[in-house]
């Protein structure tokens, strides 16, 4: 009786892994589930988003298009003006530069960054196993209050100052609908390198049959944040190729 217990202690640890694996997989196939099902999400094209946000008192649109073949954009409008930021036609990135408000490609590595996080539209966990990506369920935390699933999601490395360093992501999804209300990640370069960066998402809306986050909050976690408001998503929004083309003149 001793060595079948014993047997079936170690078929159990052997197995842990693959216990592990099933539960992370579970709780992503119930978020796609949840919040509109598999095949809508598979049909999704693109997203145009219209936001706001608030800067000592004056409010600036913000209109965000994301599309599945990795063309995006963020057109940021300030007085009147627009700014153009992260723009990607699908092999160069470019931006606004604020000082001249003239547009200005991104350098090499900035644009090797862009093409890898073209891979995650819809979402960083469609799919996440085809992109070479690693899923894992670190266990249950509370996130602002609610019990959540933390999950830590791998992805392809990222070059930093000719460095390639890990990326990773941690997602906390909310333990009955298993919606994500929290992302969290370590910034890689810049002042507030080292620092973790925190975002937080609440009030799920239904369109075109799938569920997406109205509110969103982005910041340094345990400091300043910033709240976005979304006014409007549109799904397989109507674009151009215009709308990513980098101006030459």
């Amino acid at each position: 009786m001793k060595k079948v217990t014993i047997a079936l202690v170690l078929v159990l640890f052997a197995s842990g892994g693959y216990l592990r694996a099933q539960g992370v997989d579970e709780i992503i196939n119930n978020y796609f589930e949840n919040t509109g099902g598999i095949d809508a999400w598979k049909k999704l094209n693109g997203i145009k988003i219209n936001a706001k946000v608030n800067q000592g008192g004056i409010e600036i649109p913000i209109e965000i298009v994301q599309l599945r073949d990795g063309r995006q954009y963020t057109k940021i409008t300030i007085q009147g003006q627009e700014l153009m930021q992260g723009v990607f036609d699908g092999t160069s990135l470019w931006n606004t530069n604020f000082a001249t408000m003239k547009a200005e490609k991104a350098d090499d590595e900035s644009t090797a960054n862009a093409k890898l996080d073209a891979n995650d539209f819809p979402d960083s966990f469609f799919d996440y196993k085809s992109k070479g990506y690693k899923a894992e369920l670190v266990g249950k935390e509370t996130f602002d209050g609610a019990e959540t699933f933390k999950l830590k999601l791998t992805r392809e490395p990222r070059t930093v100052d000719g460095a390639s360093v890990e990326d990773v992501l941690y997602f906390f999804l909310e333990s009955e609908s298993f919606v994500p209300i929290g992302q969290e990640t370590e910034i890689k370069e810049g002042p507030a390198k080292g620092q973790i960066s925190q975002t937080k998402m609440s009030d799920y809306q239904e369109v075109g049959g799938l569920y997406f986050p109205y509110s969103l909050t982005q910041g340094i976690k345990g400091g300043q944040s910033q709240p976005i408001i979304i006014d409007k998503i549109e799904v397989n929004p109507t674009v151009s190729d215009s709308d990513f083309a980098y101006p030459e003149n």
